[in-house]
Order: C-alpha cells, then structure tokens, then sequence
C-alpha cells in the first residue's frame, strides 16, 4: 500500500463532486446537456487513463444523483486545471465541482 498527502508525498489526492443544475438532471436532460455529459465522460475517461482519475462516476444519492471523482495530482493548480477542462464545465449549463482535499490516501501502490 502506498500513503499519499504525507508531507514531502509528490501527489496530492481531492475529492471532486460534480453538482448538476437540479436534483432531476440526470434523469431529464436536454440534448445539449446530454451531449455534455457525454463529452464528461469521454474526458474522464482520458483522465482515468493518465492516471490522475483514480475512480469516477454518479451517487445515487435519494437527494438526487451527483458526480463523483477521486484525482490524484502535483497540486490546486493541476486541480483547477482538470476541473476547468471538463467539457461539462465549459458547456455552461449550470454545473459546478465541489472540491476537498484528502488529509491522506491510502491507494494499492
């Protein structure tokens, strides 16, 4: 296993919840929303594959579903720009990331 958030640890790991416009936006988007969200999961698909996503995807919450992710990055200015660079995020249609950093990590290596 391998500890990260330690002082003097190269990666810093945040939680990233993704918050829709309304509790119903996953169950009656609209096409442009649809395709953004495609797109959304395309990227961090991409993010998943460089190794900065580390586990993604929708909560079910009874509050109405959000986005989930866990990265792993040098640090807030990497965070801003993976966040920034979501297409979900650039499409504006009302969504917006809520992010924590992780005080540790303990990750399978």
């Amino acid at each position: 296993m391998s500890y990260a958030g330690q002082p003097g640890s190269e990666s810093q790991f945040y939680f990233c919840r993704l918050v829709p416009p309304r509790p119903t936006f996953a169950m009656d988007m609209n096409d442009s929303e649809r395709k953004a969200m495609t797109e959304h999961v395309g990227y961090w698909s991409q993010l998943m594959a460089q190794d900065i996503a580390i586990v993604f995807g929708p909560v079910a919450d009874p509050a109405g579903p959000w986005g989930l992710g866990i990265v792993r990055v040098r640090d807030a200015a990497q965070l801003s720009e993976v966040l920034d660079g979501d297409p979900a995020i650039r499409a504006n249609i009302g969504l917006r990331y809520e992010s924590l950093p992780m005080l540790q990590a303990v990750t399978r290596g």
